[in-house]
């Protein structure tokens, strides 16, 4: 399961306009590149059912920041399990501050057509 900003029912609150074109644009360079049907695929609010990681070859996980996010999902749909999107409805934090770096950013958008060229099978 994946709690989805993107699907009926889901979306953010007080997000700015550069944050909500980031996270959609994120969204859609994976879905695109990647060549998948999940509408939020930088999405953390994920849950595993134990035969899912227990397929994963969890030790081989390359990224770290927000790609880590999108290559978990993609390597849950690569391993043939299905990945349910629930809404969501996420607000901005209230305390703290992002990690988004551009280290991070350069990660997913290098991280993600790699993913693709080691596609195995047809998802």
């Amino acid at each position: 399961m994946l709690g989805s900003r993107y699907v009926p029912g889901g979306g953010v609150h007080n997000w700015g306009s550069v944050r909500r074109f980031v996270s959609r644009g994120g969204c859609w360079y994976a879905r695109t590149v990647l060549d998948v049907g999940i509408n939020d695929l930088t999405g953390g609010f994920k849950c595993f059912r134990r035969e899912v990681l227990e397929a994963l070859d969890l030790a081989s996980v390359q990224s770290e920041g927000y790609a880590f996010q999108v290559e978990l999902t993609y390597r849950t749909l690569e391993a043939g399990f299905r990945v349910r999107e629930i809404p969501i409805v996420f607000s901005e934090r209230r305390r703290g501050e992002s990690k988004m770096s551009r280290r991070i950013m350069l990660e997913a958008i290098t991280m993600i057509p790699r993913l693709r060229m080691s596609r195995k099978d047809s998802l």
